[in-house]
């Protein structure tokens, strides 16, 4: 099986690496371009990836098309790869905001396409991905679609309408979390800590508790409790972030993200 991305952004570059790391398929085997010959002649030289031409020319060898470019440019490029999409071939779009409905008017209503929203975290192998089909993408080749997703992290399966939640609190919460940490890092170097281990131990202390969570198979609120004793240092801690408004703060981020988003605001 042959992915080929078209565009090599910092989102197509995450996925890359986390099927590199997964061993997905060989590395010769995923094919790029992009706008700027040097840099993804040089990306795909550092990787052992192969470099194509053109945009056609990647839709032409690979099995899974990749749509990795901003949605200013995604019409321009469906166009030049058109000719090359067939039904034998799934076409995966990243790009934000831009339907299935408009996918398919673009390119061929006969074509299976998966609309997907990867986060960053993907490189890691640690990716949330949200996936929709269309009506012509499954069976075995919906499953090997997913797959490429499943291989560097997590995916949900939802309806197009919850997308811009889950971009919410999945692709943008990765830097309002990374916020978080840098929060409780600075409030380290307060009291003493330098700043690489005030960070070091904010971020370990994250993920153990992201992972504890969802191993125990608890809710965050039940774990919190598990935490604060009563008369405790934690629950002053905790009501004193209710009492500065954290929660209305968190609120007010997702709620103003959506809305850019959707543009709404």
């Amino acid at each position: 099986m042959k992915i080929g991305f078209i565009g090599v952004g910092s989102m197509a570059q995450a996925i890359i690496q986390g099927l590199l790391k997964a061993e997905f398929v060989p590395a010769q085997d995923i094919l790029v371009h992009s706008a700027h010959r040097d840099h993804y002649e040089k990306y795909a030289s550092q990787y052992g990836l192969t470099p194509q031409e053109s945009n056609a020319a990647v839709a032409k060898e690979s099995d899974l098309v990749v749509l990795a470019v901003v949605p200013a440019i995604a019409a321009d490029v469906l166009a030049e790869i058109r000719g090359e999409l067939s039904v034998k071939k799934t076409l995966i779009s990243l790009v934000s905001g831009i339907s299935l409905d408009r996918l398919e008017e673009l390119t061929d209503y006969n074509l299976p396409i998966l609309r997907s929203l990867p986060n960053i975290n993907s490189e890691f192998g640690q990716g949330m991905t949200a996936v929709c089909a269309n009506e012509n993408l499954k069976g075995d080749r919906k499953a090997q679609a997913i797959s490429m997703y499943a291989a560097t992290g997590n995916v949900a399966e939802l309806e197009e309408s919850q997308f811009s939640v889950f971009s919410a609190i999945s692709g943008s919460a990765v830097a309002y979390v990374d916020f978080f940490i840098d929060s409780l890092s600075r409030a380290g170097v307060k009291y003493g800590f330098t700043k690489q281990q005030a960070t070091q131990i904010a971020a370990q202390t994250t993920l153990g508790s992201a992972q504890s969570l969802m191993a125990s198979k608890k809710s965050p609120a039940e774990m919190i409790d598990k935490v604060s004793s009563p008369g405790g240092d934690t629950i002053a801690g905790i009501l004193a972030m209710e009492e500065a408004g954290f929660l209305p703060a968190v609120i007010k981020g997702i709620d103003a993200t959506i809305a850019k988003s959707t543009g709404s605001n």
